[in-house]
C-alpha cells in the first residue's frame, strides 16, 4: 500500500555544468533549498561540475531544478543533467 505522504515526494540527482565552482553555487543552492523546504546535498566534483541530490514535494523539487539551471548571479550554467534520485534526507547540506 502506498503512503500518500511519501508518494508526494520527489527525488532527483543533478549534475550542473558550466562555470559553477568558485561562484558561491553550493552556498546559494543551500539557501534556495532551505527557502523551498527541499532536502538533500550539494558538492563540487573534481571535473569542475557541481552535483546535487534534491528531495521534497514535487513542486519544490521542480523549483530548485529551475533555479539550478540559472544558479547564482556569478555562475554561468551550460546545462543540468537530471536523473531520478534516491535517499531519505531530513535537511540540506554542503558536502
Amino acid at each position: 500500500m502506498n503512503d500518500p505522504i511519501s508518494s508526494a515526494k520527489k527525488a532527483l540527482h543533478l549534475v550542473i555544468y558550466g562555470h559553477v565552482q568558485g561562484v558561491f553555487y553550493r552556498q546559494s543552492m543551500l539557501e534556495e533549498a532551505e527557502l523551498l523546504g527541499v532536502a538533500g546535498w550539494v558538492r563540487n566534483r573534481p571535473d569542475r561540475t557541481v552535483e546535487a541530490m534534491v528531495q521534497g514535494d514535487a513542486g519544490a523539487v521542480d523549483a530548485i531544478v529551475r533555479w539550478a539551471q540559472r544558479g547564482p548571479a556569478m555562475a554561468s550554467v551550460e546545462r543540468v543533467d537530471v536523473t531520478p534520485g534516491t535517499g531519505n534526507y531530513s535537511g540540506f547540506e554542503i558536502r
